[in-house]
C-alpha cells in the first residue's frame, strides 16, 4: 500500500493545491472565491462562511503539519482577516453566507458555518499564536455546544412537539472538531466531549441491526418511521468512521478500532452500487423510494472519504478487506473524479459515473474534503500498518 503514498502526496501539491491558489483568493474584498468553473473562472462571487473556515482551515493545517510555508500562512490570514471582520452577527453566530464585499446574505441558520470557523482559527492560533485567534475558536466552540440541542435556533421551521428528530452530523463533526482545537481548550471538556459522541454515534444513532448509522433519529434515539428516518447517508457514515479511529488512536482503545473498521466494512458493502459502481449518496433503510432526488449521484466528498476511512482502517489492522475497497474506491474515483488537464476534481457524477457539473467548487464543494483526504491518505500509508502490540496500538 506504501506505493500510493506518493501518488496522494504529488497529487496534493501538484495538481490540486495549486488550483486554489491560483484562483481562490479574492484580492479585492478579502477571502476566497469558492465558485470556480473547470478553468479556475469565478463564476458566482457569494462567500460561504463554512467555506471559508474550511480553507482558513486547510492552509493553516498544512503549515503547521507538512512546512512553514510563508504562502501557505498568507492565504490562511488572508481569510481569516475577512471572517474576522464580517463572519458574525452581534451575538457571535456566524453568517451563512455573503456578498463578496462581506455584507450578509442568509442568516446563521446552519452552526456548521460555526464549526469550520472554530475549526479554522483553531488551526491558525497554532500556527501564529495571536490570543484573538484563540478566543475565536473557544467562544465560537462554546457557541456551538450551547446550540446543540436546537443547532437552527429561531431559524428552525420544524414545528416543535410532533417529530422532534436529531441529526447525525453534529456529533460527527463534534468527533472531529474536538480534536482539532483542542489545544485551545480545557482537557476535562475535550475528554468529556469525545466521551459523549462516541455513545452518540455507536449507540444513538447506528442501528446495530442494520449495522449502519441512521441520518436522524427520535430525541430518544429511537427509529422513526418516516422518510428523514428512513435516510442514510454512506459517506457521512464513512467519514464518521475514521474519526473515531483516530479518538481509538487517541484513547489506545483496540476495541473501539476493531468495532469501527468491522462497521466501515459494512457500511461501503452497504453503500456501493452494484449495478455502476461508486457509492450511493442516499439510501432509504427499508428500501422505499427517497425524496432526495439526487439520491443516486456519485459525489467527490463521499469517495475520497471512504478512501481515508479504508486507508486508515487498513493502518490500524492490517485487514485485507480494507485493503480491498481502498483499490476498489481508488480505481473508480481517480478515474472519474480527477482532472488531469485543468487541476483539482470534478463534484458530481451521475450514477454511471460520468460528469455531471463542470464545477471545481460552489456552495457545496471548496477547498477542504479533496485536499484533505489526499494529505491524509498520503500521511497515513507512508506510515504502512500499524500492527497491535500487547499495550495497544503500537504508535
Amino acid at each position: 500500500m506504501k506505493e500510493y503514498s506518493n501518488i496522494y502526496r504529488d497529487e496534493l501539491f501538484q495538481n490540486v493545491l495549486p488550483f486554489w491558489m491560483k484562483y481562490s483568493k479574492d484580492e479585492d474584498c478579502g477571502g476566497y472565491f469558492t465558485c470556480l468553473d473547470r478553468f479556475g473562472n469565478v463564476y458566482d462571487t457569494d462567500k460561504f462562511i463554512w467555506l471559508q473556515g474550511r480553507q482558513l482551515w486547510m492552509f493553516s493545517m498544512l503549515y503547521n503539519n507538512v512546512e512553514k510555508r510563508q504562502e501557505w500562512l498568507d492565504m490562511a490570514e488572508h481569510g481569516a482577516a475577512f471572517l474576522k471582520k464580517y463572519g458574525r452577527d452581534a451575538a457571535g453566530n456566524w453568517y451563512f453566507s455573503l456578498n463578496r464585499k462581506g455584507a450578509p446574505l442568509v442568516q446563521p441558520y446552519n452552526i456548521f458555518s460555526d464549526c469550520f470557523a472554530a475549526m479554522g482559527f483553531g488551526a491558525l492560533y497554532k500556527a501564529n499564536p495571536k490570543d484573538e485567534y484563540a478566543d475565536i475558536a473557544r467562544s465560537t466552540f462554546d457557541n456551538i455546544l450551547k446550540r446543540s440541542s436546537n443547532t437552527k435556533g429561531q431559524y428552525n421551521k420544524v414545528y416543535p412537539g410532533t417529530r422532534d428528530l436529531k441529526n447525525f452530523a453534529l456529533p460527527m463533526i463534534l468527533s472531529n472538531l474536538s480534536q482539532e482545537i483542542e489545544h485551545t481548550l480545557d482537557k476535562r471538556v475535550v475528554d468529556g466531549l469525545i466521551e459523549k459522541v462516541v455513545h452518540e454515534v455507536l449507540d444513538v444513532f447506528y442501528q446495530k441491526d442494520a449495522g449502519i448509522a441512521l441520518e436522524n433519529v427520535y430525541e430518544d434515539g429511537s427509529f422513526c418511521d418516516s422518510f428523514e428516518g428512513r435516510v442514510v447517508n454512506p459517506g457521512h457514515n464513512l467519514e464518521a468512521m475514521w474519526f473515531l479511529m483516530d479518538i481509538g488512536v487517541r484513547l489506545n482503545d483496540r476495541k473501539l478500532i476493531d468495532t469501527v473498521v468491522k462497521i466501515s466494512l459494512d457500511v461501503i458493502e452497504y453503500g456501493w452500487d452494484k449495478e455502476y459502481g461508486g457509492i450511493l449518496y442516499f439510501k432509504d433503510i427499508k428500501g422505499h423510494p427517497l425524496q432526495q432526488l439526487e439520491w443516486d449521484q456519485k459525489l467527490w466528498w463521499v469517495h475520497v472519504e471512504a478512501l481515508v476511512c479504508m486507508a486508515k482502517a487498513y493502518q490500524l489492522t492490517g485487514n485485507e478487506s480494507c485493503k480491498k475497497w481502498f483499490e476498489k474506491v481508488h480505481e473508480y474515483t481517480w478515474s472519474r473524479f480527477r482532472d488531469e488537464e485543468y487541476g483539482e476534481w470534478f463534484g458530481y457524477l451521475n450514477r454511471r459515473g460520468e460528469v455531471l457539473l463542470q464545477l471545481k467548487g460552489g456552495k457545496w464543494k471548496g477547498c477542504f474534503h479533496v485536499p484533505r483526504a489526499l494529505y491524509q491518505v498520503w500521511r497515513v500509508l507512508e506510515k504502512g500498518v500499524m500492527a497491535p502490540s500487547r499495550e495497544g496500538i503500537a504508535l
